[in-house]
């Protein structure tokens, strides 16, 4: 059976994958907000290292209320607007639908499971370098995985999305465990979300100082162990594994670095107030990230 495809939060990450499947022939509904004009023109644009590609035309929407019910709905919205997912989503969800939250941090399945009692839920954790240049144009700089974990709902669903990311030419794999998988993202976007903020840098510029690196692993070192408390067996070896292959990636700008220039709300509830909280809870104290989370905080208050 081949599953119709809807896109909500059309930016660097949900545009690439959902881009990727469009250009394999899936059909793919794509919500835009300031970009719907430049791409109902000039389609999407796609520069990647993996073979540049424009789709067009581009099954564009300025509004899910003018969008077909999906049987697959990939959320690539920052979850500083996820108060306002379950209504965009109603319009497009049947009963089988099943919601894709390509989201950082944690608990954001929950929060959307409590408004939306009905409705499949799984996650999706991105390993990718994009970004989104200029409206309906992204840059895909390095790497591409997506880690699909199900949160509520049918596996068989989960899989044929799985199956449909491959043929796309993504490199697509189901976690045995969502929460674990969620964990194990969280070691790198930790540090180098925050970090590239607070020392308004990119990543190539973090790794090049010693001291910056060591930091680094130590807030790694900090979610392995937060992670293990809460019952998820990180690889004590994690830390030092991303932090070599953050020395090998093209120089990046990280999501937040992105949102913190453009005055943009950061994602510090999801990324670590929450994982600080639910370390607390387990009995183990996050340390360097909450000092982190607390300068995120600051910085936060004053960008609105």
């Amino acid at each position: 059976m081949r599953l119709k495809y809807a896109v909500i939060g059309t930016g660097a990450i949900g545009g690439f994958y959902g881009g990727k499947l469009a250009k394999a022939g899936n059909e793919v509904h794509f919500l835009f907000r300031s970009d719907f004009e430049q791409v109902k023109k000039n389609g999407l644009q796609i520069h990647s290292v993996d073979g540049d590609f424009l789709l067009n035309p581009v099954l564009a929407y300025h509004s899910t209320d003018d969008m077909p019910v999906c049987d697959v709905i990939l959320v690539g919205l920052k979850t500083t607007a996820n108060h306002q997912l379950a209504s965009l989503l109603k319009p497009i969800l049947h009963e089988n639908s099943l919601v894709v939250l390509i989201q950082n941090g944690l608990g954001v399945e929950e929060k959307l499971a409590e408004e939306l009692p009905h409705t499949n839920i799984a996650g999706g954790l991105a390993f990718i370098c994009s970004q989104k240049n200029s409206p309906g144009v992204i840059s895909h700089l390095d790497l591409g995985r997506i880690n699909l974990g199900l949160y509520r709902g049918n596996k068989e669903q989960l899989e044929q999305v799985c199956t449909d990311f491959c043929k796309a030419g993504v490199d697509a794999h189901i976690a045995e465990s969502l929460e674990y998988a969620r964990w194990h993202k969280l070691v790198w976007n930790v540090p180098f979300n925050g970090m590239c903020v607070v020392l308004n840098s990119n990543t190539d510029h973090l790794m090049e100082d010693e001291s910056i690196r060591e930091l680094s692993h130590d807030m790694m070192q900090e979610v392995v162990e937060a992670a293990q408390k809460c019952g998820y067996n990180l690889d004590n070896d994690l830390p030092h594994k991303m932090i070599n292959m953050t020395m090998k990636m093209e120089p990046y700008a990280p999501s937040m670095k992105l949102d913190f220039d453009n005055k943009r709300a950061l994602e510090v509830e999801a990324i670590y107030s929450a994982p600080v909280k639910a370390a607390q809870k387990a009995g183990y104290k996050m340390k360097k990230v909450a000092m982190l989370e607390q300068q995120l905080k600051f910085i936060n208050s004053r960008l609105s």
